[in-house]
């Protein structure tokens, strides 16, 4: 006897559940990966367009590549960024994001 054989000699003996069980654990799943996955991802899409649209002149912004600096002008879609003293730079404001001040994540 193959170890193929023994397996489909084991799903020959089970026993056949209700339907109904097989449809609440794949309702238990989908709302998991709701509240764990789908929900959270929602809300900082959320909170990053809210942090677009409120966009002003002297907010201190962080680029997606990890640049520092301080905004100068904001336009629809973009926004003029001071780097450094002196060094401006226009950027989408797709890329820009809020500086996250260290003291606040550790009272989280």
């Amino acid at each position: 006897m193959t170890l193929l054989d023994i397996i489909f000699l084991q799903d020959a003996g089970a026993e056949q559940g209700s339907p109904w069980s097989m449809f609440i654990m794949f309702g238990a799943i989908i709302v998991v990966f709701y509240f764990f996955m789908i929900r959270p991802q929602q809300k900082k899409q959320k909170e990053e367009r809210m942090f677009r649209e409120t966009l002003e002149k002297g907010d201190k912004i962080t680029t997606i590549g990890g640049l520092h600096g301080k905004v100068i002008s904001v336009g629809d879609q973009t926004a003029k960024v001071e780097l450094a003293k002196g060094f401006e730079v226009t950027m989408e404001k797709a890329a820009l994001k809020p500086v996250i001040d260290p003291a606040a994540q550790k009272k989280k």
